[in-house]
């Protein structure tokens, strides 16, 4: 089986690298390459929620000649999330689960207003939140190419509004969270589960937004035996 990993705001689809060394032989990980970042770095970057699934769901139907799973982290949760709704409503088949992590479920949206704020203060924001590290910042070259992407990625979040499905999905729903997580309690995370009419499970871990770099094993290790015990039923079906 396949499990597609979608990254955080800013992110890229290398900090998923290390998580192939950590699944069974059988697993395929791979990661979305948003625009403007890594080998699509001349690419305009995505202004919208919608125009950044859309992209996302031209390149995922030649992967469903296997049962494929979502994982999705902060932003990616969402995207994850967006573009299982798209395969749902008919462009494709639908994957066997959905893992979102570090995001708030429809209806709990909390827009900070960071995408204007200035250079320092949105600075301030990431390396606290812990998803990039402040050495990137501390070169004027390397913070000249990856805050506008940081920036971008920020408004197109503050812009979008999760919405609840009609009907409702009808795979596995998994929320993880880190449990010093500033930007989460229990009451946004369980929103998950009005997405869906399958399953749904809360994981929390220790840690804040980015809990997920200490656990990578734990957290691998719990996807995949999820992802073993679905029912034979839910697994995609070739296009």
């Amino acid at each position: 089986m396949r499990l597609v990993c979608f990254p955080h705001a800013g992110g890229t689809a290398s900090y998923f690298r290390g998580w192939g060394r950590l699944v069974p032989y059988g697993v395929e990980v791979l990661a979305v390459r948003y625009p403007g970042r890594e080998d699509r770095l001349l690419e305009p970057l995505a202004q919208s929620m919608e125009e950044l699934a859309d992209g996302v769901l031209q390149a995922v139907p030649g992967l469903f000649d296997a049962p494929v799973a979502f994982f999705g982290h902060s932003m990616g949760a969402s995207v994850a999330y967006e573009v299982a709704l798209r395969l749902r409503a008919g462009a494709g088949p639908s994957p066997t689960a959905l893992f979102l992590s570090g995001r708030s479920g429809p209806g709990h949206d909390r827009t900070r207003g960071l995408a204007a704020a200035g250079d320092a203060e949105l600075i301030d924001d990431v390396v606290a939140m812990g998803g990039t590290d402040a050495q990137a910042f501390a070169d004027p070259e390397l913070r000249e190419l990856v805050l506008p992407v940081i920036r971008a990625d920020y408004g197109l979040v503050e812009r979008y509004r999760a919405r609840i499905p009609d009907p409702e999905l009808d795979v596995p729903v998994v929320a993880y969270h880190g449990d010093a997580d500033p930007a989460l309690d229990d009451d946004s995370v369980a929103a998950w589960q009005a997405v869906t009419r399958g399953p749904f499970d809360v994981r929390r871990f220790t840690g804040g937004h980015f809990y997920l770099a200490d656990h990578a094993r734990d957290l691998v290790e719990d996807v995949v035996a999820r992802l073993e015990s679905a029912p034979k039923e839910q697994a995609a079906r070739p296009i």
